[in-house]
């Protein structure tokens, strides 16, 4: 890898801040739920559907900033989603209704998946397979810190200022990273002219047709639906159904968030030391992410109490450390000369199907923990079942032609 230098590290700091738009925007206000549906006077199955249109936002605007991205490069479209971030923020902030409040946080959304798509380019951009895990691990640690800090800022903020307040201090962050990204972020792709939007959904279909990105891409996408489930349903698990306070879900959350990381930080060291491929290691944590959403469901099934599902929690979030860092390096692997285009499809893919299992989960109007324990398990079990598919199956090798029958 590249020598880790000063410039190293700020490349890092601020790409896993932009990867972390998504995480702080839906973790911030989880603690404020119960708050919310009371100052709307809404149910909180309402106000859970403002995550839903959330994630419905993220998949469907990393579409139009792939091409965008090939065809000006990385940063002009990076400001333009940035600023409609920040002016969808202060809406979410002054938003008089739970329809207004809906409306939104899927333009917020539009704008805060630049971030996403412009990070995962610039890595493949720069670095190769093995390396881009390396990277992308250590993005996790930076983007990873988010999910410990969010839940806890948000329930503070809740506590001295109100709800509202979690909006403008999201939209205060997002000036911030876009004066860093003005500063101190190089380009790493120059504008290419020959990039057409007229044949986007061509380049589309056409990445679609490689498997080993598909195959990724499709793992990826049924674990974080248990990720995107387990966001879903915390605040009432934890909150609602064990009476763990406001300010306090922060903790629990933080915890889980932690694993998260400190997975993520032991995969990039074991492959840095070449101990392990990307692979085996997204192998051995598929496998401990099925054995997880199993421990999850029995304990909400059997009704185990706070601690042992708390602690299934800490496995399942553990394992994603290592599946998401190097599933993203094996999907972007030989997508490099259209880099921003297979990193829109591959967040569009991943995003829809999270956002179709939180919709299912709000929907379900659940009344104990069994509705999210089950989507884990499935999530475990389908991801674990996908990436076996692809790395076994082969396509069927064509017969060779039969010799002329010749005397």
């Amino acid at each position: 890898m590249q020598a880790r230098s000063r410039q190293f590290y700020i490349f890092v700091i601020i790409l896993g801040s932009l990867s972390a738009f998504g995480p702080l925007s839906i973790d911030m206000y989880l603690p404020a739920f119960p708050a919310m549906a009371e100052s709307l006077g809404v149910t909180q199955g309402r106000i859970e559907m403002s995550l839903a249109s959330y994630f419905i936002g993220l998949s469907l605007g990393q579409l139009a900033y792939g091409p965008l991205t090939d065809r000006y490069g990385r940063k002009k479209p990076l400001y333009a989603g940035l600023l409609l971030y920040i002016l969808a923020s202060a809406a979410c902030a002054l938003a008089a209704d739970s329809y207004q409040l809906i409306f939104f946080r899927f333009i917020q959304a539009l704008g805060g998946c630049a971030g996403a798509v412009v990070s995962r380019a610039m890595v493949r951009d720069l670095f190769d397979h093995k390396e881009s895990a390396q990277v992308y691990s250590a993005l996790m640690l930076v983007m990873g810190l988010a999910p410990i800090l969010a839940p806890l800022a948000g329930g503070y903020a809740l506590i001295f200022f109100g709800w509202r307040a979690i909006f403008w201090i999201l939209a205060g962050l997002s000036i911030l990273i876009s004066l860093a990204i003005v500063f101190f972020l190089p380009e790493t792709r120059r504008p290419d002219e020959t990039v057409r939007f007229a044949r986007s959904f061509h380049i589309y279909f056409d990445i679609m047709k490689h498997r080993e990105f598909m195959g990724y891409t499709l793992c990826l996408a049924v674990a974080q639906a248990g990720l995107f489930a387990y966001i879903t349903g915390s605040s009432f698990v934890f909150i609602k159904y064990f009476g763990v306070a406001e300010e306090n879900f922060g903790w629990v959350f933080g915890a889980n968030a932690l694993a998260f990381i400190a997975v993520s930080q032991l995969n990039a060291w074991l492959l840095r030391k070449d101990k392990q491929t990307p692979d085996d290691m997204m192998r051995k944590a598929l496998f401990g992410l099925a054995a997880a959403g199993i421990l999850c469901a029995g304990v909400a099934v059997l009704d185990l109490g706070l601690w042992a599902m708390a602690g299934s929690l800490f496995l399942f979030m553990a394992m994603l450390g290592a599946i998401f860092p190097n599933g993203t390096a094996g999907s972007m692997e030989h997508q490099k000369h259209r880099a921003g285009a297979a990193s829109a499809l591959a967040g569009m893919i991943q995003f829809s199907i999270s956002a179709a299992a939180s919709a299912a989960l709000s929907l379900t109007h659940a009344t104990s923990p069994v509705p999210m324990g089950i989507m884990l398990a499935l999530s475990g079990l389908g991801a674990c079942g996908l990436f076996i598919w692809m790395k076994s199956y082969r396509p069927p090798e064509i017969c060779p032609a039969a010799p002329d029958a010749t005397t």
